[in-house]
């Protein structure tokens, strides 16, 4: 995942499944995982080369109401520029 983007997304509960399972039907567009059950807050990882599909399909998302506050931030799973773990082969 040290080639991946990383976004955070708020995730309406009703809809945590379909959301998770339409991006895995997209040729696993992102690798998710909930950070704040609470706050139903969930992390993805993108590949470099699913980003712009990724950002497409959760656009979408947003506009009906399933996703709110979309941010890219840093990869987390980097320390500078250097991956946590730089033997992973992903």
């Amino acid at each position: 995942m040290n080639e991946s983007s990383y976004y955070q997304a708020i995730v309406e509960r009703s809809a945590c499944w379909y959301v998770v399972a339409v991006l895995r039907s997209f040729e696993h567009t992102a690798f998710d995982r909930t950070i704040d059950i609470a706050a139903s807050k969930f992390e993805f990882f993108v590949p470099v080369s699913m980003e712009e599909p990724f950002c497409a399909i959760m656009n979408y998302f947003q506009e009906q109401g399933l996703v709110s506050n979309l941010v890219k931030l840093p990869n987390r799973l980097t320390v500078g520029n250097e991956p946590v773990w730089p033997d992973a082969r992903w």
